[in-house]
This record gives structure tokens, C-alpha cells and sequence, in this order.
């Protein structure tokens, strides 16, 4: 079984809608809806917004479900001119860019129950999805960091720090938890992010605009993964 977590509706409706054989759970305030895809067992959430919905998420879906793997699917903010709307960054490593024990002489980001600053995700997982996301017609995917924290990103200041500090491609709000989440309980993960805005002064503008067309492609992308 595959599980698929979405932060938002328009992240996992497109799954939902072709799943076969579906069952449905409600786990707390989480409707958790269960079926075939191409074939394929699945499990699908979504989550809500932010790191800490995404972790109750992710935990409750490994105690209830104990999918063979996690994908962590949507849209977030490009933090490098390589990534333009509607490209997309599977996330081999995730940060928490939020996480700061700084003044206690840790370097930013670090995860002090893992030990580690960047939670890696599992390499045929994500070279699968790599693939899939090719498939789906995507103009540019890459592999790379992706940062995440409890803000949405938009303006240089923010976009600067995380770039600078973590080096990572682009920033969302919930990959890092579900990371933390499944690497803790290891359980294999990969997070897919497909690009809405560029975490710029712009980027409310740019999401309202984008969102759309960028959760379809990451919904074609996890269709053509599960069809491999």
C-alpha cells in the first residue's frame, strides 16, 4: 500500500476521484479514503496546513494503514531561478527552516531526537517519482532540498534565509514534518512538490494563479508513479 498525504482538497481530489474500491475512515479531524489506483493499493489524506497537522497525519496513517511508503504530494515556493512555475523538485533531503536551538549552540535546523538537520528520503522512491514527474509532461524536474516551516514564504528577506542557510530549491509547509514523521518510524518517504509561486513579493498573486495547474501535474505525476 501507498500512502498519499495532501495538505489541501485540490491536492488529493484528482487521486480520490479515480481511486476504485474505496473506503473511508475518519481518524480525528482527518478523512482518510482508501482504494485502487492503476492497480495499486492506496491511501489517501489530506492533512491541513502546517507541520504539525502533517505529522498527526502521517503518524496516524503508519499506525492505521503501515503503508509500504509515504508520498507527501503539492505545490510550494521556488527558492532558485533554475525552478520556474510549474516545474518541480523531488525532495531527497528535507529541512525544517523554522527549527532553531541556535543559542544552544546547535546549527540551525537541527532535529536534536534524529540528531540531523536534513532528514534524508528514500532514493528509489524518489527516483521513481522522478521518473513519473517526467512522464507527466513536467518542463523541468530536478532533485534537491526542500525547506519547511509554519510560514508561507513571500518576500526576499524570508526567501534569502532559506536559500542562503539551507540550500534548499524550494520551500512548503509540511514535507519536513512527514519526513521527521516516517524517517522516525521507518517507513520509506518521498516528498513531491510541483512550483505555484516564487516565494517572492509576488508569490499570493502567483498561487492564486497557479495552484491549479500545478496540483494537477503533481496529481499525474503520483497517477503515473502508482501505474510504474
Amino acid at each position: 500500500m501507498i500512502g498519499i498525504i495532501g495538505a489541501m482538497k485540490i491536492e488529493v481530489e484528482t487521486i480520490r476521484s479515480m481511486l476504485e474500491n474505496k473506503e473511508e475512515k475518519q481518524i480525528g479531524n482527518v478523512l482518510y479514503v482508501k482504494g485502487l489506483l492503476r492497480g495499486r493499493e492506496v491511501v489517501t489524506a489530506e492533512c491541513g496546513i502546517g507541520k504539525v497537522a502533517a505529522a498527526i497525519c502521517a503518524q496516524a496513517m503508519i499506525m492505521e494503514y503501515a503503508p509500504e511508503c509515504i508520498i507527501n504530494t503539492g505545490v510550494g515556493g521556488s527558492l532558485c531561478d533554475e525552478l520556474d512555475v510549474c516545474d518541480a523538485v523531488i525532495g531527497e533531503r528535507l529541512v525544517q527552516h523554522d527549527m532553531d536551538t541556535t543559542p544552544l549552540g546547535d546549527p540551525p535546523g537541527y532535529i536534536s531526537g534524529l540528531g540531523i538537520v536534513e532528514i534524508p528520503a528514500d532514493k528509489e522512491v524518489c527516483d521513481k517519482l522522478k521518473t513519473a514527474a517526467e512522464k507527466a509532461g513536467i518542463n523541468k524536474v530536478i532533485k534537491g532540498k526542500i525547506a519547511s516551516g509554519d510560514q508561507f514564504i513571500a518576500g526576499s528577506e524570508q526567501k534569502d534565509f532559506i536559500k542562503n542557510t539551507f540550500g534548499a530549491q524550494c520551500c512548503e509547509m509540511e514535507g519536513a514534518a512527514i519526513a521527521q514523521t516516517c524517517f522516525s518510524a521507518g517507513v520509506p518517504f518521498a516528498v513531491l512538490r510541483t512550483v505555484s509561486d516564487k516565494a517572492d513579493g509576488s508569490s499570493h498573486v502567483e498561487y492564486s494563479e497557479f495552484l491549479p495547474a500545478a496540483a494537477d501535474l503533481a496529481a499525474k505525476t503520483i497517477i503515473n508513479f502508482c501505474e510504474g
